[in-house]
């Protein structure tokens, strides 16, 4: 069970570092399984815990959430406060991987930008985006907001609270598992990709 898609997600901290070293920009990732705390889902969120961890006894869980989950959300937000007292904006992109099939049922995405359609600059931003990555990877399906959708409960969902629209952009980058090589090693077409569609639309000022 640790080593599937419920216990992580494959290929999303070696694309992560790669984001992060190309558009120099810091990188928070998760050191434990979500088997044990989901550091994506809010405190009070029933799936926080898995079926392993649930039924611990409550001193157990708020250990676990003191731990982990506490530090590693405190620091994504020291992070973005940071970055604004440089700048007036802040694009926090979040980096996961999911499972091709799910209960049997085919994704149809193979790249997608999650984002909160509530939010007009997320709304642009993922909308530039997702069409210059149509553009740089024409074999492959760009969509948004599939196959989650990205105003549900999660850490950018969490720091859009904190902060307003005009501030603070919140963007999850999700990569399909099938892309990646057996070694997990990050598609660098993909990788290139978004790097590249990314400063195309930042630098028309979206």
């Amino acid at each position: 069970m640790l080593a599937s898609h419920r216990g992580w997600d494959a290929g999303a901290l070696p694309l992560a570092r790669v984001l992060a070293r190309a558009l120099d920009a810091p990188l928070r990732a998760a050191t434990v399984t979500r088997l044990l705390v989901d550091l994506n889902r809010s405190p009070g969120n029933p799936r926080v815990f898995s079926e392993w961890t649930r039924g611990l006894r409550r001193e157990e869980r708020r250990e676990l959430l003191a731990r982990w989950h506490t530090p590693h959300r405190a620091a994504a937000d020291a992070d973005v406060a940071g970055a604004l007292a440089r700048s007036a904006r802040v694009l926090h992109l979040a980096v996961h991987t999911f499972t091709p099939t799910l209960n049997g049922v085919a994704r149809r995405a193979d790249v997608a930008l999650l984002y909160d359609p509530a939010r007009r600059r997320e709304r642009t931003l993922t909308s530039a985006w997702g069409t210059a990555l149509g553009e740089l990877l024409p074999d492959l399906s760009v969509r948004r907001n599939d196959p989650y959708r990205g105003a549900t409960d999660g850490l950018t969902t969490w720091l859009r609270r904190r902060y307003p629209p005009a501030a603070y952009l919140g963007i999850e980058v999700e990569v399909n598992q099938r892309l990646f090589g057996p070694d997990g090693r990050v598609p660098r077409a993909i990788a290139e990709a978004l790097v590249r569609g990314l400063e195309r639309v930042l630098a028309t000022g979206a």
